[in-house]
């Protein structure tokens, strides 16, 4: 029954999406505590896995849609989730790059001109629950309150690389941290932007209305 073959792979998209939840917080995480095993976790057995949930849900959308040609809500909901398992995949290589990113940090001492700023904001991982939570409930007003705040991330990534630049000047010692740390806020502003992605696709997957450029 399709019924049954819809939840299943509602299953698997959330099960996707869990695990690039942990990526983001693990790359997060292993920056601010300065542990080289977490972020080394995100690049050599997260990411893979990753990839290799985005292959197999991209064969169960296409699968399904061949099998029992859907219409309507059914058909939304499966286009909803192919698009989705590819932005799921881009955050994956996100959290890597951050990971990577930190990574480099570590390799360097940590410096005094940055102990000031939040340069690693939490904003864009929040977005992400919200957007995965939306999903999950079919909630359209969440997925609305998640849009609302994607300016918000594009101000902040502004203004670290604003901080950043200041920083540079300032200091010529402090280039290769400061490259890195505009690398980790650019990553995560897409971080946001995909996360806005997702949102959309779940008010056409639940009202069937596009909202795409409403809240630009």
């Amino acid at each position: 029954m399709l019924v049954d073959e819809l939840n299943a792979l509602k299953g698997e998209i959330i099960g996707f999406a869990v695990h690039v939840e942990s990526m983001i917080d693990s790359s997060i995480k292993g920056i601010r505590i300065r542990n080289q095993e977490i972020l080394q976790k995100v690049i050599l057995e997260d990411e893979p896995k990753a990839d290799d949930l985005e292959v197999s849900i991209d064969r169960l959308c296409t699968g399904l849609i061949a099998q029992y040609e859907p219409k309507a809500k059914d058909l939304r909901t499966i286009l909803m989730i192919l698009k989705m398992n590819n932005d799921l995949e881009r955050v994956a290589d996100l959290a890597y790059n951050i990971s990577e990113s930190g990574l480099s940090l570590l390799k360097k001492p940590e410096m005094e001109e940055f102990e000031d700023y939040e340069i690693i904001y939490n904003e864009p991982g929040e977005m992400f629950k919200d957007s995965i939570e939306a999903f999950i409930e079919e909630d359209a007003e969440l997925a609305k309150q998640v849009l609302v705040k994607d300016e918000e991330a594009d101000l902040k990534n502004m203004e670290n690389i604003r901080k950043m630049i200041a920083i540079m000047r300032n200091n010529p010692d402090t280039v290769k941290h400061c490259m890195q740390y505009i690398r980790i806020s650019k990553n995560l502003e897409r971080i946001a932007d995909l996360s806005t992605n997702i949102c959309e696709d779940v008010f056409f997957m639940v009202e069937g209305e596009i909202i795409k450029h409403t809240f630009d």
